[in-house]
């Protein structure tokens, strides 16, 4: 089974799990926001981080970004960034596709080949 982590309301997320369910992928969609809520968040982003660059997993173009101040936003290293991202998990980039074996991450529908 697949694993989608995003965000219950985000248009790509769920765009990305019909696709995939279309292409015959059983797929469990994981809303980061819950995910936090519900102390998960951090298994998670090690299980990510294990296969991408923590720079990948953030979303430098949402809302949430460029909400913060500017010293919240300089001078970012992986432990900062985690920080900001388990505050905010907003600024994950999505969708996360879990396949098992890979973690890609913030693709359009499109361009998975799950």
């Amino acid at each position: 089974m697949l694993k989608l982590y995003g965000l219950s309301n985000c248009d790509r997320c769920r765009r990305t799990r019909r696709r995939l369910e279309a292409e015959g992928h059983s797929v469990e969609m994981l809303d980061l926001r819950r995910l936090a809520d519900q102390g998960g968040l951090e298994e998670a982003l090690q299980h990510f981080l294990a296969h991408v660059e923590w720079s990948t997993l953030l979303n430098r173009r949402s809302t949430t970004w460029r909400g913060l101040d500017d010293a919240e936003r300089s001078d970012l290293d992986q432990t900062r960034a985690m920080a900001l991202i388990k505050a905010h998990p907003s600024l994950i980039q999505r969708p996360i596709l879990d396949t098992g074996t890979r973690v890609l991450v913030g693709k359009a529908a499109d361009d998975w080949s799950a």
